[in-house]
């Protein structure tokens, strides 16, 4: 119990910081989800649907598209929370030496992080999901089912990215994994096509991917009772089971890395 309540405070401040600058981040909150939904789903989609001919996909495209960006933008979200943040705390404002010397811990600190990380993507994720239910991609109630396995998938990448930024010096290599890591990601998870349009060399890529676990998780709950080739042959237990281990894992070296940078 004083863990979680150590770890509160923790969101406490991170809500407090957020109360000042949310005028900033709503915009893109808002803004990213409407400008893809109608320029991929609705712009683009049409033409999709009118030029699939025998592949076409049983849902329409936007509904496809849709679902996949709701974990995809997650992932997004979730990368760039554990990334600039984690460094500029460390390095930069130092506010995380001033953190682990009161009564708060190593843990508490990263485990706050997370805590807050996971409600930040469960607005984010909603906010997708409502206006994808809006824009006619998704029914109302899967639409708002689907934002805690996009939240899922989106910690996955936060708790690696907050791994990884404790171990950096700048933040050349925070750019260089979004450019190079995340970005390619969107292109070979599922997110704008399904899979098994990939050739056959990349698809077993793409099955070991975290995106591809959460997309297709988002697309089982936001969907229910689709198959192929929206969703795979993969087991709904097996996308759970790679999300959290991914979680857990990275949860791990995250309070080690952060305690070998901030105690040494």
């Amino acid at each position: 119990m004083a863990t979680l309540t150590n770890a509160l405070r923790v969101v406490e401040a991170d809500y407090i910081n957020y109360r000042r600058t949310w005028r900033g981040r709503i915009i893109s909150t808002f803004l990213n989800p409407i400008l893809f939904l109608a320029g991929m789903g609705l712009i683009l989609g049409q033409l999709v649907d009118r030029g699939q001919g025998e592949a076409q996909l049983p849902v329409p495209f936007l509904t496809f598209v849709a679902t996949g960006l709701i974990a995809a933008t997650a992932m997004q979200t979730g990368f760039g929370e554990g990334a600039w943040p984690i460094l500029a705390g460390i390095k930069w404002r130092k506010t995380f030496h001033a953190i682990v010397v009161t009564p708060l811990s190593v843990a508490d600190l990263v485990n706050g992080i997370l805590i807050w990380g996971a409600i930040h993507l469960a607005f984010a994720s909603g906010v997708f999901a409502v206006l994808a239910a809006v824009f006619g991609a998704l029914e109302p109630g899967p639409a708002l089912l689907s934002i805690v396995p996009a939240a899922l998938g989106g910690l996955a990448f936060q708790a690696a990215a907050t791994a990884y930024s404790a171990r950096l010096e700048d933040d050349m290599n925070l750019t260089n994994a979004f450019r190079f890591v995340i970005m390619p990601l969107y292109l070979f998870s599922g997110t704008f096509f399904p899979i098994s349009q990939l050739p056959d060399w990349l698809e077993p890529v793409a099955f070991a991917t975290p995106l591809f676990h959460a997309v297709e998780l988002t697309r089982k709950v936001a969907l229910p009772g689709v198959g192929a080739p929206v969703v795979t042959t993969v087991p709904t237990w097996v996308n759970v089971a790679y999300l959290v281990a991914m979680i857990t894992v990275a949860w791990v070296l995250a309070i080690r890395s952060m305690r070998e940078r901030l105690q040494k």
